[in-house]
């Protein structure tokens, strides 16, 4: 049996999609239905001004390699 791994997908969260649509956007069902994946996260970013990840650490560590900390010269 495979673990699950960080790399797999998460299932779409429908509750949250439908709650903004619905309650948010004031959509009707139809409207709702008939919107692709993108024009609905198109739609979410225009209220929350954006949505963007959380930096992993994989990204962190290169940052971090590329602009290290300077050291303070010893007194």
């Amino acid at each position: 049996m495979r673990g699950l791994l960080a790399t797999d997908p998460q299932p779409f969260p429908w509750r949250e999609a439908m709650a903004i649509g619905f309650g948010v956007l004031k959509l009707s069902s139809r409207e709702f239905w008939s919107l692709t994946p993108r024009e609905l996260a198109a739609a979410i970013e225009g209220l929350t001004g954006g949505t963007s990840a959380p930096m992993d650490r994989a990204a962190f560590e290169d940052l971090a390699r590329r602009f290290p900390d300077q050291s303070r010269p010893e007194r």
